[in-house]
């Protein structure tokens, strides 16, 4: 498995943007598939969007499509989320996530998890 260190996050007004970035330890990094969650208070943790291990493959839910950039960069062991045009109901805490394997958007399949970061959009 690998380790994972978020970064990015805080507070922002509705219509804003920001960038979360996950740093991975380890080597096989780049064998990982990589993801990102959202849990809000009083929810469950919710599937974000997800990119396959070189980059090609990469899911949207359909709340943050159009809006929100999954990206990584292997060199770096680095998966980002751009989330651009911020809404209120983007508020959660965020979280990255490692798999083998690509498909999956179910929070049980992963199996290393960042500490996660909050992330507050203002009206």
């Amino acid at each position: 498995q690998v380790q994972l260190v978020q970064s990015g996050g805080g507070l922002v007004q509705a219509g804003g943007s920001l960038r979360l970035s996950c740093a991975a330890s380890g080597r096989t990094f780049s064998t990982y598939a990589m993801a990102w969650f959202r849990q809000a208070p009083g929810k469950e943790r919710e599937f974000v969007a997800a990119i396959s291990w070189s980059g090609s493959l990469t899911t949207y839910a359909d709340s943050v499509k159009g809006r929100f950039t999954i990206s990584r960069d292997n060199a770096k062991n680095t998966v980002y989320l751009e989330m651009n045009s911020l809404k209120p109901e983007d508020t959660a805490v965020y979280y990255c996530a490692a798999k083998q394997g690509y498909g999956s958007t179910t929070a049980g399949a992963f199996g290393s998890w960042g500490q996660g970061t909050q992330v507050t959009v203002s009206s």
